[in-house]
């Protein structure tokens, strides 16, 4: 079984995402339909497991 995440682990993963996403917003050329879809289905499988973990604890 898991151990759920501290809080100080969510927020070290929300940042780490976060600057993931402004390196990947300040490169690109264009920012249209795939950039978009890929920083929605990351934000989804970075954030579900935060919360659930932040619920738990």
């Amino acid at each position: 079984m898991r151990r759920p995440l501290s809080k100080s682990q969510s927020v070290c993963i929300v940042l780490l995402w976060a600057a993931l996403c402004y390196i990947v917003l300040t490169t690109v050329e264009r920012i249209d339909g795939p950039v978009i879809m890929t920083l929605i289905i990351s934000a989804a499988l970075v954030f579900i497991p935060v919360i659930k973990s932040l619920k738990k604890g």
